[in-house]
C-alpha cells in the first residue's frame, strides 16, 4: 500500500485525529467520515491524504514503534545499565498511556489487521524490538545479573506486566506513570516473595 500523498504536517493531523476517535469509539464503528470531521475537512480531501482506515493504522503503528526502538537502541549503544534500561522499557510503554493512548490501543488491538507486506514488516519491528528485549535479559542472566531459566517466557512475562495497562490506566489517578513503571521494576526484579530489597 502506497503512501497517498499529502504533508507531514496534515498527516500528523490525522494519525492524532484517527487515534484519539480510535480509543474513544473503536476502530471498527469509526468512519472516515469521522476522521475527516473530526480534522474538519470533506472526506474526499482526506482520501487525498490517505487511501483506507488502515493505511492509518500502518501509520500509528509505525510511528509507535519506530519511537520506542530508536530510544531502546540509543540506550543500549550507549551502555546503560541492563536494569535501568528494562526499566525504562517500561516507563516508555507507561509514558504513552498519558501522551499517546489511542496510539497504544491501535498498536496492541489492531496491528493483525494490517495486511500483506505491510503486515510482515510490522511484524519484523515488533520482533526487533521484543528480541533487543530479550537479549537484554539473556546478557543480563549470563554476566550474573539476573536469575533466568528462559529469556523467552521472562521476556514475555516482562511486557506481559506492563503491556496490558492501557487496559486500566488512566492520567490523573495517585499514581505517576513513573511510579507505576517502576513499581513493575522492582516486581519484576524481586518478585513478590520475601527477600532482601532491590538495590541499584
Amino acid at each position: 500500500m502506497k503512501a497517498a500523498p499529502g504533508g507531514t504536517a496534515r498527516r500528523a493531523e490525522i494519525i492524532a485525529a484517527a487515534a484519539s476517535l480510535f480509543d474513544e469509539r473503536g476502530y471498527h464503528t469509526t468512519s472516515m467520515d469521522d476522521i475527516a470531521a473530526a480534522i474538519g475537512i470533506k472526506k474526499p480531501t482526506l482520501y487525498h491524504h490517505v487511501q483506507s482506515k488502515t493505511q492509518i493504522v500502518i501509520w500509528i503503528h509505525d510511528e509507535l514503534v519506530d519511537d520506542l526502538t530508536a530510544r531502546l537502541d540509543e540506550r543500549v549503544a550507549a551502555g546503560l545499565p541492563r536494569r535501568e534500561t528494562l526499566r525504562l522499557v517500561m516507563d516508555d510503554i507507561l509514558e504513552l498511556l498519558e501522551t499517546r493512548p489511542g496510539h497504544l490501543r491501535v498498536y496492541f488491538e489492531h496491528h493483525r489487521e494490517i495486511p500483506g507486506d505491510e503486515g510482515r514488516v510490522a511484524r519484523e519491528k515488533r520482533d526487533r524490538y521484543t528480541e533487543t528485549v530479550r537479549r537484554l535479559i539473556e546478557d543480563g542472566a549470563a554476566a550474573g545479573e539476573f536469575v533466568v531459566e528462559d529469556p523467552g517466557l521472562t521476556t514475555f512475562a516482562f511486557f506481559g506486566m506492563v503491556n496490558w495497562a492501557y487496559q486500566w490506566y488512566r492520567p490523573g489517578g495517585k499514581l505517576s506513570h513513573q511510579e507505576i513503571a517502576r513499581y513493575f521494576w522492582e516486581t519484576f526484579m524481586t518478585g513478590i516473595a520475601e527477600r532482601p530489597g532491590l538495590t541499584g
